[in-house]
């Protein structure tokens, strides 16, 4: 009887062996399965929030009649600076803010962009020098805007940059109204992206950026600080 079970001691151990490798296997193809068919998911998702981000990179512009308290022009290019300004001039706004201008940008320089230049900067515009990204022209906006008790605010930038722009200055100012004013690049032609690659390229990039800056967004409307686009400013710039 003994040796019996001596016997059967081996068996038993390889048919334990034998089960728990079956069992360890279908864990992990199952596995395999999920993160696969989570994979496809996230691939679909990402694929199709990209067409949704690309309508939002239209031409925009503030409707006939609105006027506010504010307007602010993101700088990256000479056209939205001198959109900003024939804004202001056409009485959409009293006051303005141009935010991440070079330190080494002179006032003066940028009057000439714009007919006019002179007499507005002169009386109605701001120039914030901190900013040095998206996420800093937001910081350089609400301190500006909250200094002034701003509580409607017009953005201007190229259109591909409102929709993180927008994302990133509605985290910054919860209770201010904010309308875009979006300007597009002469080289920007959203109905044919897909033929130029550079502007492929600028579209794909701009949406890898807008998607953290919106989950920021999603995330401080649940009272979560979420930094993962971080604001860059000068710190040598006065406030």
């Amino acid at each position: 009887m003994l040796r019996e079970l001596e016997r059967a001691v081996p068996a038993t151990a390889f048919i334990l062996f034998v089960g728990i490798w079956i069992v360890v296997m279908a864990l992990v193809l199952s596995l395999v399965r999920l993160t696969i068919k989570m994979g496809m998911l996230a691939a679909i998702l990402l694929v199709a929030g990209f067409f949704f981000f690309v309508s939002l990179t239209e031409p925009m512009q503030v409707p006939d009649g609105r006027s506010t308290d504010a307007i602010v022009a993101l700088t990256g290019g000479k056209a939205r600076i001198g959109e900003a300004v024939k804004l202001l001039a056409d009485g959409k706004a009293k006051q303005m803010l141009i935010t991440g201008v070079n330190p080494s940008t002179r006032a003066k320089e940028l009057e000439r962009l714009v007919p006019k230049g002179r007499e507005l900067f002169k009386c109605c515009i701001d120039l914030g020098r901190e900013a040095q990204n998206t996420a800093g022209n937001a910081l350089e906006t609400a301190d500006w805007a909250r200094k002034r008790k701003i509580r409607s605010l017009i953005v201007v930038t190229s259109s591909y940059h409102m929709p993180r722009a927008l994302a990133e200055l509605a985290r910054e100012l919860p209770g201010v109204e904010i309308f875009p004013h979006a300007v597009q690049p002469r080289s920007f032609a959203s109905s044919q992206w897909w033929k130029d690659r550079n502007v492929l390229t600028l579209i794909v990039k701009e949406y890898l950026k807008y998607i953290p800056a919106l989950a920021e967004l999603y995330a401080s409307r649940v009272g979560i600080d979420v930094r993962l686009n971080p604001a860059s400013v000068a710190s040598n710039q006065p406030r």
